[in-house]
């Protein structure tokens, strides 16, 4: 299968259907105090790249974002890939385009919030296989049981 990652625009029609199919898969996994979600239009702001996953058809495959806090922390959001694909590298090369973009652009630590509960399962294994480890709580995000946090350092710290 051949897939194609490109920084595009989450105001178009197709990548706005992929925010709505994440959304509706994520609103019986936590309250919805606990959700932490963008909407296509946050995900347009300046701060914020995303990448979306096609195939030879061009249809949208997966999405995935990275939302820059500052030099030292950059968050990866609102991935998701369709079932049909999963299994299939579109979510881990949509996962390294997103970490790649973070090196370029000087970030150190690449973090991200997920569900905590068990029908993340698949989701944590996912971040781990891409060696990501689990943290504590970063920037407001509440520290509770729906919540679990990874991060993933870009850029290693020199020793003195």
């Amino acid at each position: 299968m051949a897939i194609a990652i490109a920084v595009e625009t989450p105001l178009q029609d197709d990548v706005r259907s992929m925010v709505e199919e994440l959304n509706t898969h994520l609103c019986p996994l936590s309250p919805p105090e606990y959700q932490f979600q963008m909407t296509a239009e946050q995900m347009a702001e300046p701060h914020t790249t995303v990448f979306v996953a096609r195939g030879e058809d061009s249809a949208a495959m997966g999405m995935g974002s990275l939302k820059v806090h500052n030099a030292g922390l950059a968050e990866v959001k609102r991935m998701w890939t369709r079932p049909a694909v999963r299994g299939s590298g579109v979510g881990r090369f949509l996962l390294q385009a997103v970490e790649a973009l973070g090196r370029e652009k000087g970030i150190h630590r690449l973090a991200l919030e997920t569900g905590g509960t068990d029908g993340f399962t698949a989701v944590w294994r996912f971040y781990e296989a891409g060696g990501f480890r689990r943290c504590g709580a970063f920037l407001d995000y509440p520290d509770t049981e729906y919540s679990r946090f990874y991060e993933k350092l870009l850029i290693e710290e020199k020793a003195a």
